[in-house]
Order: structure tokens, then sequence, then C-alpha cells
């Protein structure tokens, strides 16, 4: 029979800050951050361009293109694709570099969870 008796196993809250000081959660979060923030001001210019445009260039965005089909109509519809292109484009983003880091990470601390029980 042993005396040792084991180490307590860490809290949840220390489990959850340590994994938050990791270096391979700063790099998850840079990574999002790469994508996130440039894909961001890339949709808020392109809207101010149209709002812009809207308001100071009547005539240009007033020009017919065929039928009742203006250059402000295209514009308007173009916000539309653009939004979904972006959702698009962040979820390949993330099936390819986001998802399988916090894959990883929800492991590691799954198993640390399964090895101390529920509450730690």
């Amino acid at each position: 029979m042993s005396t040792d008796t084991p180490a307590p196993a860490a809290s949840a809250p220390d489990r959850y800050s340590a994994v938050a000081q990791s270096d391979e959660f700063a790099g998850l979060r840079r990574t999002l951050r790469g994508f996130v923030f440039p894909m961001t001001v890339a949709f808020f210019l392109w809207y101010a361009l149209y709002v812009i445009l809207s308001a100071y260039a009547r005539d240009f965005m007033g020009t017919k293109l065929f039928g009742n089909v203006n250059v402000a109509l295209v514009f308007g519809l173009l916000q539309f694709v653009s939004t979904f292109l972006i959702a698009w484009l962040y979820s390949r983003f993330a099936d390819r570099k986001i998802d399988p880091v916090a894959d990883r990470i929800r492991a590691e601390v799954g198993e640390v969870n399964h090895e101390h029980g529920p509450r730690g």
C-alpha cells in the first residue's frame, strides 16, 4: 500500500488559463485575426465606397446599364454577393487553418478533463 497521494488536479479555470496562455492558442488567435481583420476592413471599405458613391456620385450610380438596372442596383446586389463570398472564404479558411488546431487544443483539454473527471 502506498502512502503517496496523487497530486491534485488543476481546476478547470486553471486549465483554461493555461491553454489561453499557450503558444498554440496564441498562434490560433493570430491566424484567425490574420483573416478576420483584413477581410473586415476590405468589406467596410467596399461598403463605404457604395455609400459614398450613392451620396456624391449620383450621376454615375444612376447610369443605366440595361433596362431599369443601373450601377447603384448592381453595386447593391454585389454587397450581398461579397457577403456570401466572405462567408464561403471564411468557411474554407476555418476548415483548413483554424479547426484542426482548435480540435487539437480541445482534445488536449478534453483528455485532461477525462483523466480528472468532470469537475477537475
